[in-house]
């Protein structure tokens, strides 16, 4: 583990501040909430249950302790709507309003940016509403978080920015052509993060995830992730479909390694950290076909036998061929160590899929 992340971890422990998590009942939200409410932090938690789900909210809670769980303060809203941001850079403590003997509002001093809508297929069949949630929701964030002063803003950015560059690994300084309309508007957050961070001497961080999974990964739906989507029918004795000849490779990041970099760089006082983009990652490349492999055994491992072969169809329009990053900057600027490879994030998550569908 990064030694910097243990210290940000005791410093935290001992002087607990206030967060703000947009996206909060979602896969990487509802992971930094049960963090942070571990390490004793007062949350705040924004969500419209547009793609999170109130169940990983109910799971958190389970993980820790009662007055963990009064420490959070959620807010059922949009971030497309301006005064859902405002109201959310504040934290109230339980029983605000109705019991004169508890302490006044709190201010965010770091927000944590993860809504968004998702998904390169989702942005192509419906670019307006994506564009809707990422672009207008992250300015009204922006604005919110500018005017509220918070300490750091740190955001969910992505690998999709690389584009078409064939370049690897990719070097946060080198981006393509986006290749899709959510590759556009995760691109466009880093242009809205860096005016305002010279315009307003506003801090921002842009964590670009490659693939990130994990534990409470939503394995339903259209638009799931890869690994959650196998994982679950494989449990079922489904097929499992590969676009193209499984060949293409990415860059699999398990959801600790995330959570680490999202505290790191809030937290981050280094000038030379602040304003930045890096990537999240462990530098790793995996093929489809491997990850299939992999899927399997962590099963087997867990008493359930997957014998159907993988079933091969067309190329996916809008996605990249291979994806592997390098996560030197990170290393350097933040303090960023991954602490799990793949293969042990699966086999993490792999019981919880289990669970998860039983």
């Amino acid at each position: 583990m990064s030694s910097r992340y243990q210290t940000v971890q005791s410093q935290l422990q001992a002087t607990p501040k206030t967060w703000l998590i947009t996206g909060v009942a979602g896969f990487i939200g509802s992971n930094l909430l049960e963090t942070l409410l571990k390490l004793g932090q007062r949350v705040v938690g924004l969500d419209n249950f547009a793609t999170g789900h109130q169940h990983n909210l109910d799971e958190v809670q389970t993980l820790v302790n009662g007055a963990q769980w009064a420490n959070f303060h959620f807010i059922q809203g949009d971030i497309r709507i301006l005064d859902d941001c405002r109201r959310a850079m504040t934290f109230l403590p339980l029983g605000e309003g109705r019991d004169g003997g508890q302490p006044g509002p709190i201010p965010v001093d770091y927000v944590l940016h993860q809504a968004a809508l998702g998904s390169v297929p989702r942005s192509i069949e419906d670019p307006i509403t994506t564009n809707s949630a990422n672009i207008t929701g992250f300015l009204n964030m922006l604005v919110a978080a500018r005017d509220a002063r918070v300490q750091s803003f740190t955001y969910a950015a992505s690998s999709s920015t690389y584009g078409d560059h064939p370049g690897l690994p990719k070097v946060e300084e080198v981006i393509g052509k986006p290749l899709s309309p959510y590759a556009v508007t995760k691109y466009v957050n880093e242009l809205y993060a860096d005016v305002f961070a010279r315009t307003y001497g506003f801090n921002a961080i842009g964590l670009r995830y490659f693939n990130v999974f994990g534990p409470r990964q939503d394995p339903d739906g259209a638009y799931a992730a890869v690994i959650p989507k196998w994982a679950a029918a494989m449990i079922q004795g489904k097929d499992v479909f590969i676009n193209g000849d499984g060949e293409t490779s990415r860059d699999f990041c398990f959801i600790e390694n995330s959570v680490q970099a999202n505290l790191l760089a809030a937290t981050s006082a280094d000038p030379a950290a602040l304003n930045e983009v890096y990537n999240v990652a462990v530098s790793g490349r995996t093929t489809l076909n491997t990850l299939f492999d992999e899927l399997k055994l962590a099963l087997a491992g867990n008493g359930i036998s997957y014998v159907k072969a993988p079933v091969y169809r067309d190329f996916r329009a809008g996605d990249v061929r291979h994806s592997q990053a390098d996560i030197g900057k990170a290393k350097k600027l933040l303090g960023y160590m991954p602490s799990h490879e793949i293969k042990e994030g699966i086999s993490q998550s792999i019981p919880w899929y289990i669970r998860f569908l039983g």
